[in-house]
């Protein structure tokens, strides 16, 4: 059974870069805009303005 992953990475407006690797990427994209995972994304005020997929 395979099963599909993406790769992203998060950039902030001081281009610091977050990569990152989910198999639901809407999902995982809404819970950054939202805030709601914490740890170093949220910390670093990283999101999804800017998306390299």
């Amino acid at each position: 059974m395979s099963r599909t992953y993406f790769v992203y990475i998060l950039a902030s407006e001081s281009r610091e870069l977050y990569v990152g690797v989910t198999n639901n990427l809407e999902r995982r994209l809404a819970e950054h805009r939202a805030g709601s995972c914490g740890g170093y994304a949220f910390d670093h005020g990283i999101t999804n303005r800017s998306i390299l997929r």
